[in-house]
């Protein structure tokens, strides 16, 4: 590293883990800032409420930012804040997401006349925003109007979130910066895991501005690791469970294990020369998918495919990512019903495989090609999407292999499912071992 980047969290800790202080700190790891915290207030809450809170010292307070500031340094974060200069980022709250009031009518006058003036970026939600400026936000167009009016108090930029505003599928932030107004949308998710979107957005930001990017930008980029951390939330408790501020860093881990895994899957195919029974005209591909993907690009498998050679199969190329369309989208598919089934195979259809197919134990369902809708034929790689969703219909579930029998010019087709892609190469392996073996015997 040619430098760690320093930031200074200043917050209540949450005893629940998922807001305040532990949000920050998670924030500042997956986002590669060096996170440093002075505790203000100790909280007793959890995913439904704050049962209790007491608060430090102002002396304390103090001597925790003035100890990382003289020795460690900060590149980012009222009297202590004063006399260093570096840029400051302020989420005010007010009010938690189960409704308790956390800033006393006193606290906020200190926060409009102490720290507000020396505010790089504040991040109020729609009823802060509305507290802060007087402006009842229910739309768009109110929320530039409060944004506006709370940077007459002293911040450099201020982000009214849109989380409580309704704006159809999507979720909706409005910067006011620099006398110019930003707006920043992402899909709403369908998901109860948000207890701590709102420091982990303010963290984001600090962590991006500690890295030397603009405003503009910080924002742009909290927006998408907020939402990162929504959809790979942790349904935990009774309430608003907490947000996966290191949701990020666990995919890469996993991209890492999708390949490794699939590496030694087409080992264990390369390996079985019986396989080359089971390689269509068009060739196979095995891919798998990293945890609750929804595009191919979030989908390892083989560019060229895997192909019959005299001695067997072989692999075209290296695993990679966005290398496979039509089993991925079969994968994706499946993915929606059975999170825990994340790879595929196609091989060759015939009435005798299928056969060896119940034989080793596979539940199979299909689908007609000739029922296909004309609006999903018109869409490239939609067919396998859809005729997978008809396969789990016809049999209630995830099947273990899916299959059709054609159309005109298109070849008729198995796909293996399961947990991983080894897995899957090992039941193609066991398949082909069955059907040479019943060949030899016929012989």
């Amino acid at each position: 590293m040619d430098r760690i980047y320093r930031v200074l969290t200043i917050a209540g800790s949450d005893s629940g883990g998922g807001a305040g202080i532990q949000a920050d700190l998670k924030t500042f790891v997956a986002l590669g800032v060096y996170g440093m915290s002075a505790i203000t207030s100790i909280t007793a809450q959890n995913t439904i409420s704050v049962t209790a809170i007491q608060d430090l010292r102002p002396m304390m307070i103090r001597a925790q930012i003035r100890a990382v500031a003289e020795d460690i340094g900060i590149d980012t974060v009222a009297e202590e804040l004063k006399k260093h200069h570096f840029p400051i980022v302020v989420d005010p709250v007010m009010v938690a997401k189960s409704g308790a009031k956390l800033l006393r009518p006193r606290a906020v006058d200190s926060l409009i006349s102490e720290v507000l003036p020396i505010t790089t970026v504040l991040t109020p939600n729609a009823p802060e925003a509305e507290a802060l400026a007087g402006v009842e936000v229910r739309n768009i167009d109110s929320a530039r109007e409060a944004a506006k009016k709370i940077s007459e108090l002293g911040p450099k930029a201020v982000v009214v979130k849109g989380g409580h505003i309704p704006q159809d599928d999507k979720i909706i932030d409005v910067l006011f910066y620099q006398n110019r107004f930003h707006t920043f949308d992402t899909r709403k998710l369908d998901s109860r895991s948000t207890h701590g979107t709102g420091c982990t957005f303010s963290a984001a930001i600090a962590a991006e501005l500690a890295k030397g990017k603009g405003v503009v930008e910080a924002v742009e980029v909290a927006q998408r690791f907020v939402a990162e951390t929504i959809r790979f939330g942790f349904p935990l408790g009774h309430g608003h469970g907490p947000v996966n501020q290191l949701a990020s860093l666990y995919r890469e881990c996993e991209r890492y294990a999708a390949i490794r895994n699939l590496t030694e899957a087409v080992d264990t195919l390369e390996s079985s020369p019986e396989v080359a029974e089971l390689i269509p005209e068009t060739n196979s591909n095995l891919v798998m998918g990293l945890p609750y993907a929804e595009s191919h690009l979030e989908v390892v498998g083989i560019p060229g495919r895997i192909v019959r050679t005299m001695r067997g199969v072989r692999a075209s190329s290296c695993p990679r990512f966005g290398a496979s369309k039509h089993v991925a989208n079969t994968v994706l598919a499946v993915m929606r019903y059975d999170p825990k089934v994340r790879a595929g195979m196609n091989i060759r259809y015939s009435e005798k495989i299928l056969e060896v197919c119940g034989k080793v134990g596979l539940v199979t369902s299909f689908y007609d090609r000739r029922e296909e809708p004309a609006e999903v034929k018109k869409i490239e790689g939609m067919t396998t999407r859809w005729g997978a969703e008809e396969a789990i219909r016809r049999v209630g579930g995830v099947p273990d292999a899916i299959y059709h029998t054609g159309d005109w010019g298109k070849e008729p087709m198995i796909t293996l499912l399961g947990k991983d892609a080894l897995r899957v190469a090992e039941t193609a392996v066991k398949i082909a071992k069955e059907m040479v073996g019943a060949c030899q015997q016929l012989c």
